[in-house]
């Protein structure tokens, strides 16, 4: 299997949402160590806060994802610092940005329903059309993070698991277009990550047992291998591919029964607290 550090040497820029936390700031740590020239470009509401290398490209576009005519200037200034920093070579764009909100919908209120639809699916969808024909013009690829809840309805986790459902089969719908094009795409799926993702839900630390998280540079490291080898499809973690698997052979309904069974306990476990 390729190594992370060749699957990223076909490419001179890596544009990403999300870097500033999480699986994205991983990212962006562990590329630049296996490929210290490339360039970076993140969309986040912050910046990343990365002790990094002074000789490191690396520019913040501010940017709230959730909404549109923020993502439409974002996707601008992306284009003048490619053509500006990095005019040649290929693109890796990631699809990072993403949150949850655990409880039964509309919990917390029906304005965060609307705007993780908002930031998991239309920024998605619409950052990567404006960026397609550079991509397209220069080869590249997509990365778009989905998750193991794209498996199965996610019940106290509604929108965001059928958010990612979206993800998951856009993505994968995606690559068989593209085919031929010099782009193509890999939906990852990780489980339970180290990451702010529960906090920001609305669950308890330590709602997730540890050993059922991967650290956000385990699931990196998976992602790269992947891409590498040319799939479009990677979940993380073995206990992760074992759970996937046997949900998505099951009937829907009770893989919805049984996913509301496992979920109903975090939310006794946060109302324990």
């Amino acid at each position: 299997m390729p190594s992370p550090a060749k699957a990223l040497n076909e490419f001179s820029a890596v544009v990403l949402t999300g870097g500033s936390s999480g699986i994205g700031k991983s990212f962006i740590e562990l590329s630049a160590k296996l490929k210290p020239d490339l360039a970076f470009c993140n969309l986040s509401r912050r910046p990343p806060d990365i002790p990094l290398p002074t000789q490191l490209k690396l520019r913040h576009i501010p940017c709230d994802l959730s909404q549109s005519s923020e993502v439409a200037a974002a996707a601008a200034q992306v284009e003048s610092f490619l053509n500006e920093i990095v005019p040649a070579g290929r693109v890796l764009l990631v699809n990072n940005s993403g949150f949850g909100a655990y409880g039964k919908f509309p919990e917390p209120d029906a304005e965060t329903q609307g705007e993780m639809i908002d930031v998991n699916v239309r920024a998605v969808v619409d950052l990567t059309a404006r960026l397609l024909p550079a991509l397209r013009s220069r080869g590249g690829a997509i990365i778009t993070v989905a998750s193991t809840a794209a498996f199965q309805p996610t019940a106290f986790l509604a929108t965001y698991g059928a958010t990612k459902a979206f993800v998951l089969h856009w993505s994968l719908a995606l690559n068989e277009e593209l085919r031929g094009s010099g782009v193509r795409t890999l939906a990852l799926c990780p489980g339970p990550t180290t990451t702010q993702f529960f906090r920001r839900a609305g669950l308890e630390a330590g709602s997730v047992a540890d050993q059922m998280s991967q650290s956000c540079e385990a699931v990196v490291l998976e992602t790269l291998h992947a891409l590498g080898a040319g799939r479009s499809m990677v979940v993380t973690g073995w206990k992760n591919k074992v759970q996937t698997f046997v949900s998505s052979k099951v009937p829907k309904p009770l893989a919805a029964r049984v996913a509301a069974f496992i979920l109903e306990r975090y939310r006794l476990k946060a109302r324990a607290k």
